[in-house]
């Protein structure tokens, strides 16, 4: 095993690419406790408060979003990129690394110019189905190239997974189900649905499972309902039905994961990660904008029979009524479904990756 000194780790500006790049750094450091281990970011994203907070060191290369049309963000462009490759090729020169690990979005687009320049071996590490503009042009020189799932589109690249962090992959949900109930205010012997838009909700969830409470708690079925932040609704007073449990943020997933027998969620890359590593069943509503990635994402899985999949507009509380009822009583049918997802999850991704990290770092000239 070749031991890893200093290592760059570029990607930022939203959690599905500082997520995997914060788990990927505490592999390393659990492996190579003396690493210098930096991750390289972009001013106003995530990374600002996140990368911190969990003890990492950070560095910054100008956020310069590639033009889509003619104006005169386009005009600017070339200046403006020359001065991020100009910071890229600063900091490769100042850290000296072994090896750089991208995870695409507008840093790593930098980051690998400068490691070629430089002849830095990299490696590039896709989370959607869909690859990114940058992940698409590093793949062109990196050492390997990892993807989280089989469908992605890149030319021998690696099936590695999502690398997660350890609160979620050693997750033992029978053993925590309790606890986790207990934790929620949920009543024991319940089916259970979670429903989740992530830190920021989803309006079309909140909206529809909103207009079926009253219709949910009488059928039996017990919801915990994670709004986000600020989007919280009062649950009319229970008589004698199931819980209606209704919170704007959870920072105990592992918890709500437990408690949880199906998942009503959005179909992000790590969302999709997390339920398969944990082995449940989902009905993934994909967001309706973007590139259709999402949508994507969740391909494998509901392939697999562990996941249903449902366009936004198509999620509404007859949908709730006609469909959703009779799965989450259907208790066969989700055991089923409980076993297809966990045949797609990857627990070990952050240690494949990490692999494939000190492999290229073998190759450099500095190792």
């Amino acid at each position: 095993m070749t031991t890893l000194d200093r290592v760059l780790l570029a990607g930022g500006g939203t959690a599905g690419h500082v997520s995997p790049l914060l788990a990927t750094a505490e592999e390393i450091t659990r492996r190579h406790p003396d690493a210098v281990v930096t991750a390289v970011g972009s001013p106003g994203g995530l990374e600002e408060r996140l990368v911190p907070e969990r003890g990492f060191a950070l560095a910054f290369v100008p956020k310069v979003a590639f033009p889509r049309r003619p104006n005169g963000a386009a005009l600017r462009f070339p200046a403006a990129f020359r001065g991020a490759l100009r910071e890229a090729d600063r900091l490769v020169e100042t850290h000296r690394p072994q090896v750089i690990v991208g995870f695409g979005g507008y840093v790593s687009t930098p980051m690998y110019l400068a490691a070629r320049k430089a002849g830095v071996p990299f490696v590039i590490h896709e989370q959607n189905a869909r690859p990114g503009l940058a992940n698409k042009l590093g793949a062109r020189w990196a050492e390997h190239v990892a993807i989280t799932f089989p469908s992605t589109p890149m030319k021998d690249a690696e099936i590695v997974g999502m690398p997660l962090r350890r609160e979620i992959t050693e997750i033992k949900p029978a053993r925590l189900r309790a606890e986790g109930l207990e934790h929620f205010g949920l009543e024991p012997g319940r089916p259970t649905v979670l429903v989740t838009g992530g830190s920021l909700g989803a309006v079309s969830l909140n909206e529809a499972f909103r207009a079926r409470v009253e219709q949910l708690t009488d059928a039996g079925i017990q919801i915990l309902h994670v709004t986000g932040r600020g989007k919280g609704f009062e649950v009319p007073e229970e008589t004698g039905g199931a819980r209606y449990v209704v919170v704007e943020y959870v920072d105990r997933m592992d918890l709500a994961y437990s408690a949880a027998d199906l998942v009503v969620t959005r179909s992000g890359a790590g969302m999709v990660s997390e339920l398969t590593t944990v082995g449940l069943p989902a009905v993934y509503v994909p967001l309706p904008i973007g590139n259709g990635e999402q949508k994507l994402n969740s391909r494998d899985v509901v392939a697999a029979g562990g996941g249903i999949v449902v366009d936004n507009d198509d999620f509404t509380p007859a949908w709730i009524d006609e469909n959703l009822v009779p799965l989450v009583r259907d208790e066969e049918r989700l055991a089923a479904m409980r076993r297809a997802a966990a045949g797609q999850g990857h627990a070990d991704a952050a240690g494949k990756l990490v692999d494939l990290v000190e492999d290229a770092a073998s190759t450099s000239k500095g190792a």
